[in-house]
């Protein structure tokens, strides 16, 4: 389990002053990625087209390259700007299934100043229901700080 007060403390102190979307996604999927063994996957996809994202920075094997908000659970949570909290992949219709190792996934939102939708945190565990809403509130909280002001 993470210790999320220490890794946003880190994160923070890592991105303050940079503004750049690119490198404060690589340094937050770094960061969080090697802080818990529950995180398989950590990355972002990246909104780059109306209703289309892009994989972005991210640690672990190979992921999806695009995702339609139309598919799957990054698709979802872009879709409704809502957290998803995935126990069993395999139980959530359209899930696809970028790495046979998954079992458990959770993807926040990620918005930039005036509520700019700019991607997806995507993070999966190849462990079932390894995620549950102190996760979601953390994390959501480490990504405010990072990208609220962007």
């Amino acid at each position: 389990m993470s210790d999320y007060d220490e890794i946003r403390a880190r994160i923070r102190a890592l991105c303050e002053g940079e503004t750049d979307e690119v490198a404060l996604m690589a340094t937050v999927a770094c960061e969080l990625h090697h802080s818990d063994e529950r995180f398989d996957w950590t990355g972002f996809y990246r909104v780059v087209a109306p209703e289309l994202l892009k994989i972005g920075p991210y640690q672990g094997g190979h992921g999806c390259l695009v995702i339609p908000f139309s598919r799957g659970v990054c698709g979802a949570c872009a879709r409704s700007g809502e957290v998803q909290l995935v126990d069993d992949v395999d139980a959530f219709p359209g899930h696809i299934a970028c790495s046979s190792s998954t079992r458990s996934e959770i993807v926040l939102p990620v918005f930039g100043a005036g509520g700019r939708l700019i991607g997806v945190l995507d993070i999966d565990s190849d462990r079932p229901a390894a995620f549950d809403a102190g996760d979601a509130e953390a994390l959501a909280g480490i990504l405010a700080d990072v990208f609220g002001h962007l």
